[in-house]
């Protein structure tokens, strides 16, 4: 009697359900105004580490110039002339110093401008984002402040309310297009960085310390 085989298909990874957290609602001065709840679905998955190397390199290949240059043999000045006669000298020919093993001759195979940019699908940049608030989130680097409620953008300002949320290290500060007094008083501190909330990505998350949004700014699922 022959062995009988069963074929089965790839076995999906049962994903675990996302976690719930909550993190402290303040003001600036430090004050609690209660708990808010995270999004799970946001703030709660299961960190992808491949889709965030993947989209996190795609990004810093974007950021790249791409304008280096060297010369090739046709691009170097001079070389006109013929180096010396064909024969009868005892060396190899040459027909140009131009050439690549001349000193100051082109360069073989040097870079040339190009474009770094890598195609990455948006429900990959989603997931990248969406682990790294996760991962900040799981360790408790997440904090919510009610509002900026700054009259007039200060520095000042901004460190004693650094200092009152209890945040130290690179702060990523998350403001919207309301918040140009923020946005004007946190830019002269070095560790600290703005971004608008439509512009939140993977890398800048996990580039930081703490993340600090406000009742705006926070994320939350969208409504289908």
């Amino acid at each position: 009697m022959s062995d009988v085989f069963t074929l089965r298909g790839p076995v999906k990874k049962d994903r675990p359900e996302p976690a719930k957290r909550s993190v402290a609602r303040r003001s600036v001065s430090g004050a609690e105004l209660g708990t808010v709840e995270l999004e799970p679905t946001i703030f709660g998955i299961e960190p992808n580490v491949a889709v965030l190397h993947q989209v996190i390199t795609a990004q810093l290949a974007a950021r790249r110039a791409g304008t280096q240059s060297t010369k090739t043999r046709k691009e170097v000045s001079g070389g006109g002339k013929k180096p010396f006669r064909q024969k009868g000298t005892g060396g190899a020919r040459q027909g140009t110093v131009r050439a690549p093993h001349y000193p100051g001759g082109g360069i073989a195979l040097g870079p040339k401008p190009r474009k770094y940019d890598q195609k990455t699908p948006k429900k990959m940049i989603r997931l990248a984002l969406y682990s790294a608030l996760s991962d900040r989130a799981a360790i408790e680097r997440v904090a919510v402040v009610d509002q900026f409620n700054w009259e007039t953008p200060k520095t000042k300002d901004a460190v004693a309310a650094l200092e009152a949320l209890g945040l130290s290290g690179k702060v990523l500060v998350v403001v919207n297009h309301e918040d140009d007094i923020a946005t004007r008083s946190f830019r002269n501190l070095p560790f600290i960085k703005t971004i608008d909330a439509g512009e939140l990505n993977a890398y800048d998350v996990l580039d930081a310390d703490w993340v600090l949004f406000t009742d705006a700014t926070l994320p939350v699922k969208e409504a289908k």
